[in-house]
């Protein structure tokens, strides 16, 4: 008490001399015209001036806490100042306020006399405030006062209308009753009293009835249902209003945010609309506030806000709405490059709900991950002493909860601060192994989804870009191989990362035997990629079973053309073995795999191999419909074939393919040597062929040019066979355009 009277004594004075200097006139009800009372001391003359001279509530409420005689007198003498308006409302509101904290005040009555003469006010504000005030005072001493202002026939009916309001404010048995009875009693003799009271009654829910019967049957009825009855009544019938006013409130709130909406959808330029959100953050209404914050929420999930609109959300980390507090801390979680460490930690320390402190500390983690991406040496001092906060509140306030999401929030803030540089000596042994204890204290429990947040956490301080990596390998190295064997999937997963992080090669001898049909897809897509990079032949077995099965089909394949490139030419009999194996015709191998493979063994083969691979290479191209590709290694077979039979062989296959992929060149040199030597046989191969691919029409392009091609062949000597064959397909081509260049039949 003593502190609050010598800080409003400070504060006042300091108000009053300032006064002073800035102006000699004084509004009409100042202090000169307030009563001087020559026994008050000086600090009762400080909150009296206070009072009277600026209508101070907190003066007010200073002197009515006062024991001292003196200083209720300075209240009961403001609430007689007619002409000062402030004063009589301080007052009152400080009656209000004293009831409302239920605070103890000795002599209520006091201040019946003086509320009761603010009801004539003709000032709406201070009768309202006064009829409210009334209601610090006991029912039974302040009744008899209140009727006798009702029943007195001098009293202004606005006066008397005050005092039933004071009446009614009350929601009690007995006034309900007392009202019914006013109607009765002034029905004949003062009909606006009695309409008064009719409608102070359907305030309550009451009926009072049109007749005298039905006026005392209301009374006996209520008596009869008793206190607890009409309580209840009153509380069901307040509770539908407050249901109704919320109902017609939301209506306009959706009115309005509508409109909002649709002002906020018709602008395109990003900085307008940052603009239009920015000028909301502010907006009296919470969910006005709400509504631009849940705007900048869905807009930075798709993209960085601007930097304006991410600054202004920082003043909201102290907002007086829960909600909003709680929303600002998730934005705010997922924005970078921000610098708010600072008023989150402030507001964290202060803040009361435990949801938005949560959301406080996350987002905490985050700007502090962000502040410290530079090098040690250039992060502030301030900043240091905030990440190391950050981590001690993460430690003792979160990590060892019993909350999951708590634990799970710490171990994430921890990963992030420690996974960068810069901290005191002894502080990363310190939480590495607070991580590896907690991770202990969760490892026989049957939910592992704190257990696999936390070996995620683990393993990211193992990875390459954490400064604390040597310590983390070899603090989690055996916690990493125990979790091999966890029953939760996500738990394994990340249990390989780490290990795969440490050494790739030992990862892989660990999982190699057991792991490549792990329930998990995750886990053997990740040892489909380890093998991919550091795998060998013992791995072909295992990603040839998954070729044309699932979804991991297209890693393994590139696994094994990985592994197929890291092999050397001394492994003849694994080639071997797969040349056969990828080229039988089993397995789910697509051509354009087959052809992958042997395009790798053709240049890692012994020499005595790579006939071989290229004629299944030449069958394949061909088989997949890649004409040119065949025709370029039936060509480099041909060229070294020296066994007449397979030289014949490989022709027909060379020719074929070169007609068909358009070769034109190949085409007429193959025919063009043919030709030199002799003439064609009609039943020989080549007629065959080209019979087969020019003999039937219509023609095509492709037809048309190799025709034309064939025409350009020169012989040294008469081949009547060649040209009869020839004259033919020319004489065939021409019935075919002539066919096409007759005009259409006309329609009859």
């Amino acid at each position: 008490m003593f502190c609050l009277r010598s800080y409003l004594l400070i504060v006042i004075l300091a108000i009053g001399s300032l006064q002073v200097g800035l102006c000699q006139e004084k509004p009409a009800g100042a202090v000169e015209n307030a009563p001087t009372k020559t026994e008050l001391n000086a600090e009762l003359r400080v909150f009296r001036d206070s009072l009277f001279g600026q209508g101070n509530v907190e003066a007010a409420t200073v002197l009515l806490r006062n024991a001292d005689p003196n200083a209720r007198g300075v209240l009961l003498e403001a609430l007689k100042q007619s002409e000062n308006s402030p004063a009589r409302i301080a007052v009152c509101n400080a009656l209000i306020k004293a009831r409302e904290q239920k605070e103890t005040i000795k002599s209520k009555e006091d201040f019946i006399g003086p509320l009761l003469t603010i009801f004539a006010s003709k000032i709406a504000a201070e009768a309202n405030l006064a009829v409210k005030a009334t209601l610090l005072i006991e029912y039974e001493k302040i009744i008899p006062s209140l009727e006798e202002f009702i029943k007195d026939s001098s009293k202004p009916f606005k006066t008397k209308a005050n005092a039933i309001q004071a009446l009614k404010l009350r929601r009690d048995m007995k006034v309900a009753i007392r009202l019914i009875e006013l109607v009765d009693e002034t029905a004949e003799t003062d009909k606006q009293i009695s309409s008064e009271a009719v409608n102070a009654l359907s305030e309550l829910g009451i009926i009072a009835g049109d007749t005298p019967d039905a006026r005392k049957q209301k009374i006996e009825e209520i008596k009869r249902d008793g206190e607890s009855e009409f309580l209840r009544n009153q509380l069901v019938r307040q509770e539908t209003q407050l249901r109704v006013w919320r109902e017609e409130l939301n209506i306009w709130q959706q009115r309005y945010l509508s409109e909002l909406e649709k002002r906020y959808k018709q602008i395109t330029e990003d900085q307008a609309k940052s603009d239009f959100l920015i000028s909301f953050f502010g907006d009296k209404e919470a969910v006005v506030r709400l509504w631009a914050l849940d705007k900048a929420y869905k807009w930075r999930l798709v993209s960085q806000l601007p930097e304006p609109l991410g600054k202004s959300l920082i003043p909201l980390i102290s907002d007086n709405n829960k909600d909003v507090r709680l929303i600002t801390a998730e934005l705010l979680s997922l924005m970078q490059r921000l610098n708010s460490a600072e008023p989150l930690l402030k507001q964290h320390q202060i803040e009361p709900d435990d949801n938005v402190k949560t959301k406080l500390f996350v987002a905490l983690g985050v700007a502090c991950s962000s502040a410290i991406s530079g090098p040690p040496a250039e992060i502030p001092v301030k900043l240091k002493k905030i990440r190391s906060t950050t981590l001690k509140l993460a430690a003792e306030q979160y990590l060892f909860s019993k909350d999951d999401e708590k634990a799970r929030n710490a171990a994430e803030v921890i990963r992030k601060l420690l996974i960068k540089d810069g901290l005191e000596s002894g502080e990363e042994d310190k939480y590495l192994n607070l991580l590896s204890t907690r991770y202990r204290d969760e490892k026989d429990k049957p939910n592992g989804a704190l257990r696999g947040v936390l070996m995620n956490a683990m393993a990211s301080l193992c990875s390459p870009e954490s400064t604390c990596k040597k310590k983390a390998h070899d603090l989690f190295k055996t916690q990493f191989e125990e979790a091999l064997r966890d029953k939760v999937d996500y738990v394994r997963e990340e249990a390989v990362n780490g290990l795969a992080y440490i050494d790739t090669t030992k990862a892989l001898e660990l999982l190699r035997p057991g792991f490549f049909n792990d329930p998990s897809e995750t886990l053997r897509k990740k040892l489909i990629s380890l093998v991919d990079e550091k795998g060998d032949e013992r791995d072909l077995d295992n990603l040839a079973e998954k070729i044309g099965k699932n979804s991991e089909g297209e890693l393994a394949w590139q696994a094994m053309l990985n592994i197929f490139r890291r092999l050397g030419e001394s492994k003849t009999a694994i080639w071997t073995d797969w040349l056969g194996k990828l080229t039988s015709g089993k397995g789910g191998y697509t051509n354009a795999q087959r052809i992958a493979f042997l395009k790798i063994a053709e240049g890692k083969v012994p020499a005595g191999m790579k006939p071989d691979v290229r004629q299944k290479l030449g069958d394949l191209y061909y088989s997949a419909g890649q004409f040119e590709n065949a025709a370029d290694y039936f060509n480099t077979l041909y060229g070294a074939s020296q066994e007449s039979r397979e030289k014949d062989a490989l022709f027909k296959k060379l020719l074929d393919a070169s007609l068909k992929g358009a070769q034109l060149e190949r085409v007429t040199g193959l025919i063009g040597n043919h030709l030199s030597q002799g003439d064609l046989d009609p039943n020989g191969v080549i007629i065959s062929l080209l019979n087969d691919y020019l003999g039937k029409p219509p023609f095509g392009a492709n037809q048309k040019a190799v025709l034309k091609a064939l025409e350009g062949i020169k012989v040294s000597q008469e081949r009547p066979l060649w040209r009869h064959w020839l004259d033919e397909c020319k004489a065939i081509l021409s019935k075919e355009e002539q066919k096409q260049n007759e005009p259409a039949p006309a329609n009859t």
